[in-house]
């Protein structure tokens, strides 16, 4: 079926899991659950889901918690359930590679709308599979970015990137040398008119450098501080 995503939907109120897996099963998705960080941690350690639901507060281990140890070794695509009110959380949330977050009480087409945006936005080798014929492809020295599959290459090796990393590394390199502040990243590249917390963009373009350095210094040279103002990609020739 086209949308066989497989999904991990973890919170510890089994209601609430059992309202997102029945929602989520109509759309032909396939479903499973943790009522636990340790639990969760666990499965998406060991499976290669295409993302994860995950709620914040949970006893024990938190979805802050598994989010962080997760990002220490995956690039699954996330999204944060938060109760109303928890701003604090969701900034940390942002912080530590979340790529979206949905307030509770939530409308179940709501998480729908958004999973599957998510999805269509995610780096996916079966997406990849699909397309025929590349289209938006940007080409620079040390560095190619495939976006009608989601998909950089850096050195002409691939860079494992989140959903959200993918987006900041993309919204820069389409207007090379550009400088935008940690305001307009937020806005254009988060949506969100934000909690007034910068260090979310600091964050992902830390994350995002580490990432490219890993397979080409030259690659992660493009994402270029400017002091006092914000980001900007410079094009490294050679």
């Amino acid at each position: 079926m086209e949308n066989e995503a497989r999904i991990l939907v973890v919170d510890d109120e089994e209601r609430i899991r059992r309202l997102l897996k029945m929602y989520l099963e109509r759309e032909n998705y396939l479903i499973e659950e943790a009522e636990n960080g340790d639990q969760a941690l666990e499965k998406a350690i060991q499976t290669d889901y295409d993302l994860i639901l995950l709620d914040i507060m949970m006893p024990g281990k938190d979805g802050i918690e598994v989010c962080r140890e997760l990002r220490e070794k995956k690039a699954t695509p996330i999204i944060m359930l938060t109760a109303k009110g928890e701003e604090v959380n969701r900034v940390q949330g942002f912080e530590v590679g979340t790529d979206d977050y949905i307030v509770k009480p939530f409308s179940p087409r709501e998480v729908v709308l958004r999973v599957k945006a998510l999805l269509r936005r995610s780096s996916s080798t079966s997406y990849l599979q699909t397309e025929t014929t590349t289209k938006d492809v940007i080409v620079f020295p040390h560095l190619t970015i495939d976006n009608d599959a989601h998909r950089v290459t850096a050195d002409g090796r691939e860079v494992g990137l989140t959903p959200k990393e993918y987006e900041l590394l993309y919204f820069l390199a389409k207007a090379p040398d550009k400088v935008f502040d940690r305001e307009q990243l937020l806005k254009e590249v988060w949506h969100y008119e934000f909690f007034g917390d910068l260090r979310t963009v600091d964050t992902h373009v830390k994350r995002l450098r580490e990432k490219l350095n890993k397979v080409s210094t030259e690659a992660a040279k493009m994402i270029v501080t400017v002091w006092g103002v914000g980001y900007k990609f410079e094009v490294v020739n050679g």
